[in-house]
């Protein structure tokens, strides 16, 4: 009976021995994979500098650019204001053109008997002026 208890102490032993080993093993091939994903992270952080400068260079570029297009936005709007005034000019000269033009039209319809009686007189002092000249000696 002791026996049996050497053999299965011996057992016990190997097989502690066998788990030992394999759990090395392990602990091993996971401190490898460790190594390696801090290398992996030392070189994300590295590029992550680069890329958080490169953006940092962006966003200034950016904003400059957005001022740009502001002032000259604004510069536009002083245009178009300047525009939108000649318009109005040019809208206010028709309606003074408009409103002289329908004042000379009734007060020719008003007076159209003195317009033909004066236009008569000039053709006749035009025709009279004629025949003064062609009788005047050359």
């Amino acid at each position: 009976m002791e026996i049996l208890l050497y053999i299965a102490a011996l057992i016990v032993a190997a097989a502690i021995t066998v788990l030992v080993v394999y759990v090395i093993k392990t602990l091993k091939a996971t401190q490898r994979t460790m190594s390696n994903v801090s290398g992996t992270l030392e070189n994300l952080e590295s590029q992550m500098q680069g890329i958080t400068s490169e953006t940092t260079e962006l966003l200034e570029k950016t904003n400059s650019l957005a001022d740009d297009v502001n002032q000259k936005s604004d510069k536009l709007n002083i245009l178009f204001d300047g525009i939108k005034g000649v318009g109005n000019t040019v809208n206010e000269f028709n309606e003074s053109l408009k409103k002289l033009s329908s004042s000379i039209s009734s007060s020719a319809s008003k007076n159209q008997e003195k317009v033909s009686e004066v236009l008569k007189w000039g053709n006749s002092i035009v025709d009279f002026w004629k025949k003064n000249n062609n009788k005047k000696p050359k």
